[in-house]
């Protein structure tokens, strides 16, 4: 372009970097910076460029330094979580492995449609240095390179060839990620040589901007006939997902039940969405669900489902209601709106709860109905509370949860991922404050735990410093990724991190045992090839990271060392191993699907593949 004297000449680095400084957004009555900042392990591919503009902008953009890039980029994610999408953090990473390192974080952005943005190096846009340190070589297309991989992870993605680029992928990529109905991962690519690149950007493409979410209303002739099948149902249902929360209806899902006496039910993503003793929340739906949210769910014959994707765990592979039942799919995205054949109606929660009320006028299902429900609520209250109850016997998960709900505040955040963990926080867990628990079984990924609380944690100091943020991590997730408590102590973001140590990948042991198999390679007793096993000494580890950590071995010891968490300045380590076999919750299960062997020479699989194909009579096909 012709120099203007107006135009600000930028490398693109300092040009990305101012941009992201002037894009704001109004939260609850003030306005705050999108982006939060950033997490960042630099190497030659971002340091010279990226963390030459990152250093100037170092007192806009607070920049925490990772352990590692797939850790950064959980952290990142839940941050988003907490902020409900409004606000998002970048990672950037070097070329090659720092790069490559970042992608089952985008998959789980993506999966759990949360905004992250990566700033990641690429090969040099001139080739003439080719071929570079950690560069992958493709001799019939030269320009393909590692950051490719992430096309199929980000919802926006693009490679900056030309200094101009970026005043039109910038933009793009924040429409992006605070779309409703699109939000997810963003990706750019940025080659090496090109960060450096000058160019003469126009001044106002830096002007601050307050940017929105929008709110998508519905088309009154969805609601209508959303109306029209709900007001004819005699055992109406309603399923409430994620989506409410990222929406902030919470108070609207609440008004909406009581209005009309419809009983509700949560997915995992929509756990607190209703505080645990509200009489129209009847619990947890699905695989890792409650015996009272499966009972309502199979009787019901119209089920309103508000802001959920309707995940297999949700759904019990689609076995949990009646194949004849009437799904009608409140959401912004039109695919989750119309899935398995559902009356779609595509619209925000708070939005559409609102409007669908108000076309319902005073219709009330039957008293009997949303009775019927709490009286199973009340039969499930009963067995979580023997469940959890401190006891004779082995040490369980539900003993570890049932000790620390009964001593959190409604202003606590509770984090966990994947292993056995998800469901047994699903099924016990008791909601104290509307939002406050974060159980990622999107892509129900390990090593999400302690990043992720790190993440959360640095959000939480923002919004509200006074709760705590606690994590539940079983033992193989911790040994998988654990370098967070290091950056908890170092940057002074107090976690509570609770261990349940339980000898290897015991869910996934019980897995193979309710299909037929043998205990093969799950456990660390049952691997063939350990000739010694032993067990790691969490504790020490986690205090030569910094962390105030001990071991206890009862419930009553378990007690003491969260007080003692609770006091501590610091990041606190409880550990505590439970049994791998006996003490889990035996109730609450819907039928999941799982590939099973057609053939095999174990009569106990030929067995359990019986018993699931006959789970399968009561999956709704496509329906």
């Amino acid at each position: 372009m012709d120099r203007n004297s107006s135009a600000l000449q930028l490398t693109v680095a300092q040009a990305i970097i101012r941009f992201l400084e002037n894009q704001f957004i109004e939260i609850d009555g003030e306005t705050k910076l999108l982006c939060g900042g950033g997490f960042c392990i630099f190497g030659h591919g971002n340091a010279p460029s990226l963390g030459e503009a990152l250093y100037e902008a170092r007192n806009t953009l607070p920049l925490y330094r990772g352990q590692n890039e797939q850790s950064m980029g959980f952290a990142a994610a839940a941050y988003a979580k907490a902020y409900l999408r409004r606000r998002f953090m970048f990672c950037t990473a070097s070329a090659g492995p720092g790069t490559a390192n970042l992608l089952t974080a985008a998959a789980l952005a993506h999966a759990n449609r949360l905004p992250v943005l990566f700033l990641c190096g690429d090969n040099f846009v001139t080739s003439l240095p080719d071929p570079v340190l950690q560069q992958l070589e493709h001799w019939t297309d030269p320009t393909t390179s590692v950051t490719d991989a992430f096309r199929v992870v980000s919802r926006y993605w693009d490679r900056i060839t030309h200094p101009a680029q970026i005043l039109k992928s910038l933009p793009a990529l924040l429409n992006t990620m605070l779309d409703p109905a699109d939000c997810g991962p963003a990706f750019l690519a940025l080659p090496q040589d090109l960060q450096g690149w000058t160019y003469d950007y126009p001044p106002e493409f830096f002007e601050p901007r307050i940017l929105r979410i929008r709110r998508i209303h519905p088309d009154p002739v969805e609601v209508q006939r959303a109306a029209t099948y709900l007001a004819g149902a005699h055992q109406p249902l309603l399923l409430a997902g994620g989506g409410v929360q990222y929406s902030g209806a919470a108070g609207e899902l609440k008004t909406f039940a009581e209005a009309h006496g419809i009983p509700v039910v949560e997915t995992i993503a929509g756990r607190a969405n209703m505080l645990w003793d509200d009489p129209h929340n009847i619990g947890p739906l699905g695989v890792t669900g409650s015996d009272s949210a499966n009972a309502i769910a199979k009787e019901a014959d119209v089920v309103l489902a508000v802001g959920t994707r309707l995940q297999d765990f949700t759904t019990g592979s689609w076995s949990v209601f009646d194949r004849r039942a009437t799904i009608v799919g409140m959401n912004v995205c039109r695919q989750d709106a119309s899935k398995h054949l559902s009356v779609p109606l595509v619209c925000d929660a708070k939005a559409g709860l609102a409007a669908l009320s108000l076309a319902l006028g005073d219709y009330r299902a039957s008293p009997a109905w949303l009775s019927s429900a709490q009286g199973k609520r009340r039969i499930w209250n009963e067995y979580v509370e023997l469940n959890t109850a401190s006891r004779n016997g082995p040490l369980s998960y539900a003993q570890a949860i049932g000790a620390v709900n009964a001593r959190c505040t409604p202003r606590d955040r509770i984090v966990t991922a994947a292993g056995g963990l998800p469901a047994e926080l699903a099924a016990n867990w008791r909601t104290l404050g509307i939002g406050t628990v974060d159980v990622e079984f999107g892509f129900s990924c390990m090593g999400y735990e302690i990043a992720g609380g790190w993440g959360a944690r640095i959000a939480q100091v923002e919004l509200d410093p006074d709760g705590d943020t606690i994590v539940f991590v079983g033992d193989g997730s911790y040994l998988l990724m654990n370098s967070d408590i290091y950056s908890s102590v170092l940057t002074g973001h107090k976690l509570i991190i609770i261990v349940l140590d339980n000898g290897g990948f015991a869910v996934i042991n019980k897995l193979q045992k309710n299909t037929g198999n043998a205990s093969f390679n799950t456990l660390i007793a049952d691997c063939p090839t350990i000739p010694r096993p032993f067990t790691v000494d969490f504790a020490a580890h986690a205090q030569a990271l910094g962390a105030a950590a001990e071991q206890v071995f009862s419930i009553d010891e378990f007690v003491a060392a969260f007080d003692r968490a609770r006091a501590s300045e610091r990041t606190a380590v409880i550990v505590m191993c439970v049994d791998p076999v006996e003490g889990w919750t035996e109730r609450g299960h819907a039928w999941w699907e799982v590939g099973t062997p057609a053939i095999s020479s174990r009569p106990e699989v030929v067995a359990a593949r019986a018993v699931m194909e006959a789970g399968r009579a009561a999956q709704r096909r496509g329906n």
